[in-house]
């Protein structure tokens, strides 16, 4: 009688005792992130902290969720793991911060085909900077490996965060209003948007390898396409509290036009002249490549801008001249207008 096969849930393809080095290894990284409101340690069942928002009258907790997308497949084929971590953290503060949070905690999901403590340790050490450069506590998590849903070397990444700001100074474009002025805040590159077309472009029409070097870049195109999403919690911070500043919105999938309407109320829109700033090379190059229509660049990608902020017309001087020549002065890009669609100028 021949033996029964005997199934161990390693050999079925989920290793407990790599997951368990994991987690040894990521506990100091992310305990490095706590503050005093962290509620006990690394490893329970779900993350405590306290909800004693000191020097908020009205606090009211703004939450968002958000993953990297197929931007991962460009860290794979790189082998690049931490700066995906970046991209997500820095992705939900933005989203949080545009309505006058204060970024408060993180989470982390990662669900992987093949769990290697070293790629997780690079993807928690891209969430911790993350975490780090907002000055927040990644305080939970979950790392889920699933051999029959994602190929061997293959990962997704998401991140939850939770802010908080006073009821009375939550910014949702309100008191826009016509003749409001449009700034824009510059990009450093694609953020997490776009990169599905990015991909096709690039590695399969063109068939370009991710170390190609362009000289416009000065880096390769691999390493271009993955260049962190900013960070545009310190502008925000420094504006978030002006009078004639009236909302912000973070420019993500769908553009420009896609997320700035999304803070308009009823009856104004608003003009944007894409010629007030210089188009990023990455942009252009991809253009190029695929053929694509400039209207369709501007559907899925930021373009090279990737905040705006709505302020009244006799704040712009003051509002420009708060950032020094060392920093990303913002530039008028557009202006609100009553009663009609939203206007890209792309001559």
């Amino acid at each position: 009688m021949s033996k029964k096969k005997s199934f161990t849930y390693a050999s079925a393809g989920v290793d407990i005792d790599k997951a368990d080095a994991a987690k040894s290894k990521i506990k100091s990284l992310i305990e490095s992130t706590f503050n005093d409101k962290v509620v006990g340690g690394f490893g329970h069942f779900g993350g405590c902290y306290s909800g004693k928002f000191k020097g908020f009258d009205d606090p009211i907790t703004v939450s968002s969720s958000d993953g990297v997308g197929t931007k991962i497949k460009i860290a794979c084929m790189m082998k690049k793991y931490d700066s995906v971590g970046i991209d997500i953290v820095h992705h939900c503060v933005n989203d949080i911060a545009v309505m006058g949070a204060h970024p408060q905690f993180f989470l982390d999901y990662i669900g992987i085909g093949k769990l290697e403590p070293g790629t997780i340790e690079e993807i928690l050490k891209g969430l911790v900077a993350g975490c780090k450069n907002a000055n927040m506590a990644l305080i939970a998590g979950e790392t889920a490996e699933m051999p029959d849903l994602y190929r061997p070397g293959e990962f997704d990444l998401a991140g939850f965060i939770v802010g908080v700001v006073d009821r009375s100074k939550i910014i949702d474009g309100s008191k826009i209003e016509a003749g409001d002025v449009v700034l824009g805040f510059k990009s450093n590159g694609l953020h997490t948007n776009g990169y599905t077309l990015a991909r096709k472009i690039a590695f399969e029409h063109m068939g370009w390898n991710p170390d190609k070097h362009f000289d416009e870049l000065g880096m390769s195109i691999g390493e271009a396409l993955l260049t962190p999403h900013k960070l545009y919690l310190p502008a925000i911070e420094k504006l978030r509290d002006k009078s004639s500043v009236k909302g912000f919105a973070h420019v993500t999938g769908g553009g420009i036009v896609g997320n700035l309407s999304r803070i308009f109320r009823d009856g104004l829109s608003f003009d944007i002249d894409t010629s007030k700033w210089e188009i990023p090379p990455v942009f252009t190059i991809l253009q190029e490549a695929g053929n694509v229509e400039k209207s369709e660049m501007f559907r899925a990608f930021n373009m090279g801008i990737g905040l705006t902020c709505i302020v009244s017309e006799d704040g712009v001087g003051e509002i420009v001249d708060s950032f020094s020549d060392s920093e990303d002065k913002p530039i008028v890009i557009g202006r609100v207008v009553e009663g009609k669609e939203p206007q890209l100028n792309l001559d």
